[in-house]
């Protein structure tokens, strides 16, 4: 093989003593048929068909890694075009409900640009709403936040010094990102998660001590492709000409 050919995969110094378990967080595919409704925790479907967005994150993600999805399906699509697209296919992928997407209650199903407009502006939240409110009949931030981390904490317990790579979602990664940063959930939400995205997160640990280390966040790997048919959000109707999808 080549080196042209080897894949591309970002290392960094461990401190001596220290152990490594290096987090590859893969949002979802995007979510087209939403009818520009928010969606939370619906069970939709992604589109996978951008073949040159799969092949260009097959290659910058670890081989030999221990794979997590959500529970939700668009994760398992998009999980699956990666593999499609010539990453060698895990043995397992266990199914996360501790990772999926904020359960948004009766707010899922409403028009995403009426939502907002009715909302005051917000801008320190970059989100649905401030981070402990809660949804009517879901979840708030701080609940996606708390059991987000209780599943990065018992994976980091059970796969110490692995690669681990996560299909999941938005929110979940904004929320891993918040953890990350000393928790500070609400930090996570200021940071722009796109479809199809990677971002990497190290959990370091040694005697008695244990931290964090974020190597990238929302890195597009295809987007030196000129051939790249550039998949991410919006991608049904929206707030505005410059809105984000979030849910």
């Amino acid at each position: 093989m080549s080196n042209a050919e080897k894949p591309f995969v970002a290392q960094h110094t461990v401190p001596q003593g220290a152990t490594a378990t290096r987090w590859w967080w893969v949002r979802h595919a995007p979510v087209r048929g939403d009818g520009g409704n928010i969606y939370g925790q619906k069970d939709m479907d992604c589109d996978c068909s951008d073949t040159v967005v799969f092949s260009a994150v097959s290659k910058i993600l670890p081989r030999n890694a221990v794979w997590f999805s959500s529970n939700l399906k668009r994760t398992h699509q998009t999980a699956s075009a990666i593999w499609a697209a010539g990453f060698p296919k895990p043995d397992t992928m266990p199914h996360e409900t501790d990772f999926a997407e904020q359960h948004l209650g009766d707010w899922q199903g409403m028009n995403r640009a009426a939502f907002f407009a009715s909302r005051p502006i917000n801008v320190g939240s970059y989100w649905f709403a401030p981070i402990d409110e809660p949804s009517p009949n879901g979840e708030s931030f701080m609940d996606l936040y708390n059991r987000v981390r209780r599943g990065i904490e018992r994976i980091n317990a059970e796969h110490a010094g692995k690669d681990i790579v996560a299909v999941a979602h938005g929110g979940t990664i904004k929320a891993a990102i918040g953890l990350a940063l000393n928790d500070q959930p609400d930090r996570g939400l200021a940071f722009t998660i796109d479809n199809c995205s990677v971002t990497r997160l190290d959990h370091l640990a040694s005697d008695g001590h244990s931290g964090w280390r974020i190597p990238m966040v929302n890195q597009q790997p295809w987007i030196a492709d000129p051939s790249h048919a550039a998949m991410h959000q919006p991608a049904g109707p929206e707030v505005g000409p410059s809105a984000t999808k979030l849910a």
